[in-house]
Order: structure tokens, then C-alpha cells, then sequence
């Protein structure tokens, strides 16, 4: 399988991780994991209402959750912000 690393940042917790993702996963299926560890990893203070989206850093536009990451074009090294 192959896997791409992205730079997600949060900012309820002014925090940023380098995550290793699957490129051929649905954003929403991989936001859910992701939601999952940081909560966990910050001791359950992340804990958002509802799913959050994935933006690109860059350009602030919001990505499509139905779409894989290689649809969406997310590259190795994309930074992302959930929100």
C-alpha cells in the first residue's frame, strides 16, 4: 500500500503532527484514526462534536471527505489543517 506523509495541524491545541497516511483511503475514514490519536495522545482534550474537515494549509480550501487522498492530489508532505 502505498503511503504519503502529511503535516496536519489543530488548532484548538496550536499543535501540528507529521502523520503517515494510506493514499488510497477515503479523508474521512483516515480524519476519524486521526481525531482518535490525537485525543488519546493529548490525554482526551481533543474531543470535537462532530467529524471534522480536512483544509489545505495553503490555500484554505476544504477537500471532499468521499475522495481518497490521491484523488484529492494530497502529496507527500502536503500540510492540512482540521477543523
Amino acid at each position: 500500500m502505498n503511503k504519503i506523509i502529511i503535516r496536519v495541524y489543530i488548532p484548538g491545541l496550536e499543535l501540528s503532527y507529521d502523520i503517515k497516511v494510506p493514499i488510497n483511503k477515503k479523508i474521512y475514514k483516515i480524519t476519524r484514526l486521526i481525531v482518535k490519536a490525537i485525543n488519546e495522545i493529548n490525554g482526551g482534550f481533543y474531543t470535537p462534536n462532530k467529524l471534522p474537515l480536512m483544509y489545505n494549509k495553503k490555500t484554505a480550501t476544504p477537500y471532499n471527505m468521499e475522495l481518497t487522498f490521491k484523488d484529492a492530489n494530497i502529496k507527500n508532505g502536503t500540510e492540512l489543517i482540521l477543523l
